[in-house]
């Protein structure tokens, strides 16, 4: 998904890493400034999830405090508090270092309702937004001093990976080991070089579906809606549909969630708690807790919409000039039908290049391959038969991407 939507606004990587395990982010952050230190410039450090109303303020946050950063401080956006808020952590600005920016006093972790509620009042407290800006020799030279096993762990990772096209995977067994640990408390909390920048930049770390609520548009009645939705006599709820028309009757401070896979309903205050559902879920071994129904690809990707006995259905979608493995299935039969785009398509020694409506087979056994070798997304629908129809029954004989046989 994300190598798609760099393609898609022009950008090449220098690369994407793939972590084999979650280990927080004081491991990604330093297996980064591992591959950076060689030119050794500012790096900038965002997590995926945050929204940021002020685009504009936010670039000039950024230019400033590469100018502390230049200066071997290590760099965080500290937001200006809207409220007494329980769910973020907290920074005590210290000592200016210039007009921007002061020493990091102390690091707070997430408060009850009256430390917070103090902390606004007192002025000189801010939400820890996880941003960083810092120079990769001074990180690492931090992290040597407090988390040298991190160190250690990261650069037997980076000695151990493999790459593939525009992805780096880090070693297995040295990420396995590696600590798992936030930036805060492995580096931050504890370097004397720590700086914080006040930004007031309207930014939401949108750590749960109520946070979406704030931040979104809102009718008459306080509610906000996504996809096809009606309320009636319903107040200061999020309501949110993917495929289905939702109706919302008589209801308030709810949060209501409808995918392809699931749907949540709970309290508008009770989001937060959505990891206890999850946990319940994998204790059970759901699907539900790890995967979609839509599932990204290095060439496109798929969304199952139908799954019976002996089959299921399948619509694919191609990105421009990528191509799917040769490969063959030992347990299923294949149709498919053009429904957008141009497709070329081997089956065994023959080539076809059909357009909309037209459709071809794969027979069971036979090597095959899809590509799109046009400038425009491809996309068909695909129909398996057969008595096994599991994503492991894939034998890939030739492959752009370098990927393993699933199985």
């Amino acid at each position: 998904m994300i190598a798609g939507q760099l393609q898609s606004i022009g950008i090449t990587p220098q690369s994407i890493l793939l972590e084999p395990v979650g280990r927080n982010t004081a491991p990604a952050v330093t297996v980064a400034a591992l591959l950076a230190r060689a030119q050794d410039e500012v790096l900038l450090i965002l997590p995926a999830d945050h929204h940021i109303e002020d685009a504009e303020g936010f670039h000039e946050a950024v230019m400033a405090a590469a100018d502390i950063a230049e200066i071997d401080y290590m760099v965080t956006f500290g937001v200006i508090p809207s409220h007494a808020e329980t769910g973020y952590g907290y920074i005590r600005a210290g000592k200016p270092i210039n007009e921007r920016a002061s020493h990091i006093q102390q690091f707070v972790e997430k408060p009850d309702i009256t430390r917070a509620t103090n902390y606004v009042r007192d002025g000189n407290y801010l939400w820890n937004s996880g941003m960083f800006m810092f120079k990769p020799s001074v990180y690492l030279a931090e992290v040597k001093q407090y988390a040298p096993k991190i160190l250690a762990a990261c650069k037997d990772a980076l000695q151990g990976a493999t790459s593939e096209t525009d992805f780096v995977r880090l070693g297995r067994d040295a990420m396995v080991s590696c600590p798992s640990e936030p930036i805060d408390t492995a580096v931050m909390e504890r370097s004397q070089r720590g700086a914080v920048m006040p930004v007031d930049i309207g930014w939401s770390d949108v750590g749960s579906w109520a946070a979406l609520w704030e931040i979104g548009e809102k009718d008459g009645a306080g509610n906000v809606t996504s996809g096809d939705v009606v309320t009636e006599d319903s107040t200061n709820c999020y309501v949110r549909g993917d495929r289905k028309l939702i109706s919302a009757i008589g209801v308030k401070d709810l949060v209501v969630v409808e995918t392809d896979d699931a749907i949540l309903i709970a309290g508008r205050d009770r989001a937060q708690d959505v990891k206890g559902i999850v946990g319940r879920l994998k204790d059970s071994a759901r699907s539900e807790a790890d995967h979609h129904r839509k599932v990204h690809r290095p060439w496109g990707w798929y969304d199952r919409i139908e799954q019976g006995k002996n089959f299921q259905v399948k619509v694919l979608q191609v990105y421009p000039r990528q191509k799917l493995s040769l490969q063959y299935h030992k347990h299923r039969t294949e149709h498919w039908i053009v429904v957008e785009g141009t497709a070329k398509i081997t089956i065994g020694d023959e080539t076809l290049t059909l357009g909309p409506n037209d459709s071809t087979s794969v027979p069971r056994g036979e090597r095959h391959r899809l590509e799109n070798t046009t400038d425009q997304p491809l996309k068909l629908v695909e129909i398996q038969f057969g008595d096994y129809l599991g994503e492991d029954d894939i034998i890939r004989l030739e492959d752009i991407y370098e990927r393993a046989d699933p199985a």
